[in-house]
């Protein structure tokens, strides 16, 4: 599989690997533990899913600042520092039960966890072989989305104690973090050309008018990860399934990601990734929709959730290799950081979107909302064109 790789860079790639598995672990675990928390103890559900946004606040802030930082001190300090900033703010979880405070702390693990991301991807891109970057890209994204399947597994330990899963995380990502060292630092492809100088945010206009479509593969698996890890827990509690049964129901998506993840990253590089993003996109709405009709036993609904996984847990790795296909490798690290914006900002919409169906539904399913948003981007995705960078310059 990785034959092409000298051994430096196989060793690279597999640290880079387990660093991301990691964070994904404490991502996956952190949505629906304070969701959980914040709904035990009568918060509303709007107000939950209000401060789930601190961890996407979070890389907003951040994003803009961090290209520049990237191609001054390289790929590796960029890690080193999101890393430390995302094991320390979870530690300090247990020291203060506070909406406030633990808004704070989202945010800090945001910036971390964007930092982290960004430079891990934009490493893993520039050096990937064009004929293996889906492959690639889907072992980084599967990697991911087994730590994220794992960590609503860990929810339950809040009732041993309720710092208990914080701590858990925390010491895992300074474990994984540690690795980084064991590496060697490099930099980004130098820009030339007429945006050399440039400001950063004509460099995200021409990016984005040329790999736009590919940014909805982000920009959608923002959203349907924290619509349902965030604010779908609250919706199965009021609705009578037990919180073990929810981490399930959360887990078995995440599986059927992993499951599909490496055979949608080949096929995408074997025929196009717009194809495959296609076929996931639709395939996903369509079991969305499915699932919001037979919410009747836990088996039924954690089935549904693993067909639709395994059409929708590749869109965020699909999307960083159609990125990745569009733009010129001295640009990868914008369109690296437009990938990270993206999903930020659909990561946004799903608990306030979520928080909003919650308060004013009558009666309808919190799964037909995500059926009709992933139908919206496969519309786009199906009628939208992009630019030249020449044209778009």
């Amino acid at each position: 599989m990785m034959a092409s790789f000298s051994q430096v860079e196989r060793k690279r790639f597999w640290i880079l690997v387990i660093i991301v598995s990691i964070s994904g672990f404490s991502q996956g675990m952190l949505l629906p533990l304070i969701s959980a928390i914040f709904e035990r103890d009568g918060v509303s559900s709007a107000l939950n899913g209000l401060n789930a946004t601190g961890l996407y606040i979070g890389t907003l802030l951040v994003a803009p600042f961090m290209e520049a930082p990237l191609r001054r001190f390289g790929y590796k300090p960029i890690i080193i520092g999101g890393g430390m900033l995302v094991f320390l703010s979870l530690l300090l979880f247990p020291f203060w039960k506070s909406a406030v405070f633990w808004y704070f702390l989202r945010l800090m693990i945001g910036i971390g966890d964007h930092a982290l991301h960004f430079s891990t991807q934009t490493w893993i891109t520039s050096f990937s072989p064009q004929h293996r970057l889906g492959r690639n890209i889907a072992i980084y994204g599967m990697s991911f989305g087994v730590g994220f399947a794992a960590g609503p597994l860990f929810v339950p330990l809040v009732d041993t104690f309720e710092g208990l899963p914080f701590i858990v995380s925390g010491l895992l990502c300074m474990l994984a973090w540690s690795l980084v060292f064991r590496v060697k630092n490099e930099f980004p492809d130098v820009i030339k050309g007429k945006v050399a100088e440039g400001n950063v945010f004509r460099r995200f206009k021409a990016t984005i008018a040329v790999a736009w479509l590919a940014l909805l593969g982000p920009f959608g698996y923002g959203f349907l990860e924290s619509s349902l890890h965030a604010m779908y827990p609250v919706y199965a509690l009021r609705n009578g399934f037990e919180l073990h049964s929810v981490s399930f129901m959360l887990v078995s998506f995440s599986a059927g990601g992993i499951v599909s993840q490496l055979p949608l990253g080949m096929l995408s590089d074997k025929i196009g990734r717009r194809k495959v993003f296609l076929f996931a996109l639709g395939g996903g709405s369509v079991s969305f929709f499915v699932a919001s009709t037979m919410e009747t036993s836990v088996i039924t609904i954690v089935s549904m959730f693993f067909i639709a996984g395994l059409f929708l847990g590749s869109i965020f790795s699909l999307g960083i290799s159609y990125m990745s296909d569009l733009t010129p490798k001295e640009f990868l690290p914008t369109g690296n950081l437009l990938c990270g914006i993206f999903f930020s900002v659909g990561s946004l919409t799903g608990p306030f979107l979520g928080g909003l169906f919650l308060e004013f539904n009558a009666g309808y399913s919190f799964l037909l909302l995500i059926a009709f948003f992933l139908a919206g981007l496969f519309m786009l995705s199906c009628f939208g064109r992009t630019k030249r960078l020449e044209k778009a310059l």
